[in-house]
């Protein structure tokens, strides 16, 4: 039997035909449902990681998340902290340096609760076991030897979150964060200085913890390093960065 010629007009639905139009349909599928999250701006791969979140103000990052932690926990032990340094403190310059942090964290954890509300974050409610640790040292300590203490933690800690800082305020998507890690890194960098001014700050200490080697907080020298002048007694933080956007 003489096989039948094909009939005119069936190609696309017979055999390879079909068969292409199907994958070319499930590629334009993919296609579209992809197209939402790859090119709008701050959607890009990492924010559907289970570490990133999304918010309305930007992808927050687990490095953002950590930072507003950081922020919180600062503010729960060393604000106590500068309260105590105003009464024990036995110089101006180390009284003063406790008034700044009293100062610059009641400043910056209103700053960090508000913006975590809106990001429907939860912060820590008391310090880390360690921050409570350095609080029990400085009730323990008087005179000078509060001074080194109060010099020395302070210092280290502050450099600690310093950096974390920088690394946050170049890399967040987050408008929030990226407010907030302005008017941390004003208030901390002024806390830095202050605490410098004390003439305490074993200098050798920070460098070894930046490091990675983690010195005890007491091992400050037996006097003041060198002269430093003292802060002016009347210095005031700067105005805030921080602009909470209405609420929404």
């Amino acid at each position: 039997m003489r096989p039948r010629p094909p009939v005119k007009g069936r190609g696309i639905v017979s055999g390879t035909g079909l068969i292409v139009t199907c994958l070319a349909a499930t590629f334009t599928a993919l296609v579209f449902s992809l197209w939402p999250y790859t090119d709008r701006p701050g959607t890009g791969p990492d924010v559907l990681n289970a570490q990133t979140l999304r918010t309305s103000y930007g992808p927050l990052s687990s490095l953002d998340q950590d930072f507003l932690v950081k922020v919180r926990l600062a503010g729960l032990w060393e604000l106590p902290a500068g309260q105590q340094a105003r009464a024990k403190g036995t110089t101006p310059a180390v009284r003063t340096a406790g008034r700044h942090l009293v100062e610059g964290h009641r400043f910056l954890d209103e700053r960090v609760r508000r913006v975590a509300a809106r990001l429907s974050l939860t912060l820590p409610d008391e310090p880390s076991d360690q921050q409570k640790q350095w609080l029990e040292t400085l009730d323990e300590a008087q005179g000078a030897e509060y001074d080194r203490q109060f010099a020395n933690i302070l210092r280290l800690a502050h450099g600690r979150v310093f950096s974390v800082v920088a690394q946050v305020r170049a890399s967040t998507r987050n408008s929030l964060v990226r407010d907030l890690a302005d008017d941390a890194n004003t208030t901390i960098l002024d806390h830095i200085k202050v605490l410098e001014a004390t003439g305490y700050v074993d200098f050798d200490a920070v460098a070894r913890d930046l490091a990675g080697g983690n010195p005890p907080p007491t091992a400050a020298p037996a006097s003041p390093t060198a002269p430093v002048p003292a802060p002016d007694p009347a210095f005031t933080l700067p105005p805030p960065t921080f602009r909470p956007p209405p609420e929404r």
